[in-house]
């Protein structure tokens, strides 16, 4: 049933039309009514078997056989074609069908006096209240079986009282007036669901094409610089399938300063990309008219435009963030964000250096908790920045990838160029995880020989 019911709200959403939809709908519900029909026919042989005079009972074994044949064939024929207009006859085919057998049964139990008309109550009621279609279709349903049961019996001959002949056709109008009406209204209900499917389905298209240009927006501002004076750079972010908060950015200032920086806000979504856009900008804009300031200054003017903006946005949103000031022969950083991984070449392995502070954006004044630390870097050393979204990577068994496993693979690939370390490291973690639930940042930067 879930399957079905996930199929049906697929094609609801590809639908052009309100009759393609029915369509769907009723070629579906044909399923249904089939798998009742050869569920059913056979199993109410039983009643017949303690209801019915014995020397009838071969000749209705073989009308039901037949009958259930037939509507499994049918089945199998619904089971393997597409919606199309001629779905509408299946529900026509099982009144014939099995509303035939049943006319003929009251045949040969005493024709119009018989009571075992009642079966084409059921077969009126079963075959419109599943199939959802117009009014017409279940008054014209209605109205072969009762000429079915009209037909066979006056084929018959046999003598019959006519109070017994309106009391049964009273009660078959009756039932079909009912079905017909309650049809209606379900038609009807139909229809404002696909109006209402209709609606639902351009608010998510007008949604997913903010969302798609949210997420052009946040990899287009994304820099694009591979080296610095003494530095080769490699850079990536791969988002999730929402709009993340990542950030990283690679500004070498007019004044010949060089920064890298690196930041994750809180959740998802549209304002998160919003949140790290403000980042960018302000630390683009601070770093390039303050020439020679440390990280913590740039760090703590930016938690103070971002404070203000999310006070402004209502938000409870934060952000990790980190700042590195790299020169000739060492880099300064500070903010809180990821460990720094360091492959120490002459050494031939790695070395954590842990960030420190706060976060952005929890608090107006940051910078008593922000200080600049300054650590040396060697030629042919090199520098890993990451977001969570590489460590937290999660495997199908629930293991997460871990920092470890980074820092085993930064010191497996150190020795090949930037852009290969950043495209192994990724592939490793892809291989490790069962699918993707946050932005991965990788930013690998090494010291060039002097």
């Amino acid at each position: 049933m879930a399957n079905r019911e996930t199929d049906i709200e697929q094609f609801s959403f590809e639908a052009k039309d309100f009759e393609t939809y029915l369509t769907g709908i009723i070629h579906d519900w044909s399923k249904v009514l089939t798998t009742l029909a050869f569920t059913l026919v056979p199993v109410f042989f039983i009643l017949d078997y303690f209801t019915m005079p014995e020397e009838l009972l071969p000749r209705f074994g073989i009308y039901r056989l037949v009958s259930t044949v037939i509507v499994l064939v049918q089945y199998f024929i619904i089971r393997h074609t597409k919606p199309s207009k001629s779905s509408y006859y299946h529900g026509y085919f099982v009144s014939i069908n099995v509303g035939g057998i049943i006319a003929l049964m009251t045949m040969d139990l005493g024709g119009f006096d018989s009571s075992y008309y009642a079966g084409l109550n059921l077969v009126i009621i079963g075959v419109n209240l599943l199939l959802p279609w117009r009014a017409v279709h279940s008054a014209a349903n209605s109205l072969i079986i009762i000429s079915l049961y009209l037909f066979f019996n006056l084929l018959g001959g046999k003598a019959f009282s006519t109070s017994s002949l309106v009391d049964h056709l009273f009660f078959l109008c009756s039932t079909a007036i009912i079905a017909v009406s309650i049809n209606h209204v379900k038609y009807k209900l139909v229809k404002k669901e696909f109006s209402l499917l209709v609606e639902l389905k351009n608010a998510r298209d007008a949604l997913w094409s903010e969302m798609e240009l949210a997420k052009r927006i946040q990899t287009a501002l994304l820099p694009k610089k591979d080296h610095m004076s003494g530095y080769e750079i490699a850079a990536a972010m791969y988002p999730a399938k929402e709009v993340g908060g990542d950030y990283y950015d690679i500004i070498e200032t007019p004044a010949g300063d060089k920064w890298v920086t690196m930041g994750d806000v809180s959740g998802h979504g549209v304002d998160s990309g919003l949140i790290m856009m403000m980042a960018q900008t302000s630390i683009t804009s601070m770093v390039c008219n303050n020439s020679n300031c440390g990280p913590s200054k740039v760090l703590g003017s930016v938690n103070r435009v971002i404070r203000e903006n999310l006070s402004r946005m209502g938000s409870d949103h934060y952000m990790t963030m980190m700042a590195l000031r790299l020169n000739e022969t060492s880099f300064t950083f500070s903010g809180k964000h990821q460990d720094i991984i360091i492959y120490r070449s002459r050494r031939n392995r790695t070395e954590v250096i842990p960030t420190k502070g706060t976060w952005l954006g929890i608090a107006d004044q940051i910078d008593k908790y922000l200080e600049d630390t300054q650590v040396r870097i060697n030629d042919g050393d090199v520098l890993l920045l990451f977001s969570d979204g590489i460590t937290e990577a999660t495997s199908l068994g629930g293991d997460m990838y871990g920092q470890e496993r980074l820092e085993a693979a930064l010191n497996q690939y150190a020795d090949l160029p930037v852009v290969q370390i950043l495209e192994k490291l990724i592939a490793q973690v892809n291989a490790f995880q069962d699918q993707q639930t946050d932005d991965m940042t990788m930013v690998v930067i090494k010291k060039t020989l002097t």
